[in-house]
């Protein structure tokens, strides 16, 4: 006697081999469409043009001889700036971009203690790769660096 098809092991196992590259292609679209990496900006030539004013401010902060220091202390990222020729520390505008999450980057307002000393206090340690700004409130100059995080020794920016 001869069993009828839905019985038999050879059918139902080259139905599911399709069947299964389906169901992965729908679940791989499902999780791409909602984590999508977003490494092109759109307003490309915007910040095409931005780029030639940061060259110009660059160079302003390396004609007052500007550097900075920054390292993580557990939760606290800690940056040590060189006021150079300035008279005094400036309340800097701190910028912390990582390099492929947007929605990551954060800005802080910070001021230093007497020996030049900023302090940023965050929820949790940064990991990985961040891209770091730091301008004054004018902005009239800039220093800005890439630091790995954790980084228990001094990345020096604008080297």
């Amino acid at each position: 006697m001869v069993k009828p098809w839905y019985k038999q092991f050879w059918p139902w196992f080259l139905i599911i081999l399709p069947l299964t590259v389906v169901v992965w292609t729908i679940i791989t679209v499902v999780i791409f469409s909602q984590n999508s990496v977003s490494l092109v900006t759109e307003d490309y030539y915007k910040k095409g043009k931005g780029i030639n004013i940061d060259i110009s401010k660059l160079k302003v902060a390396e004609q007052l001889e500007l550097k900075a220091r920054v390292q993580s202390q557990g939760n606290d990222i800690l940056i040590q700036f060189d006021k150079g020729k300035m008279e005094h520390f400036p309340a800097l505008s701190a910028m912390f971009a990582h390099r492929t999450l947007p929605d990551q980057d954060f800005h802080r307002l910070i001021t230093s203690d007497a020996s030049g000393n900023y302090r940023v206090a965050l929820d949790e340690s940064l990991q990985g790769p961040w891209f770091i700004e730091l301008t004054p409130h004018d902005k009239s100059w800039l220093i800005q660096g890439r630091v790995n995080f954790p980084s228990e020794s001094a990345t020096v920016l604008m080297e």
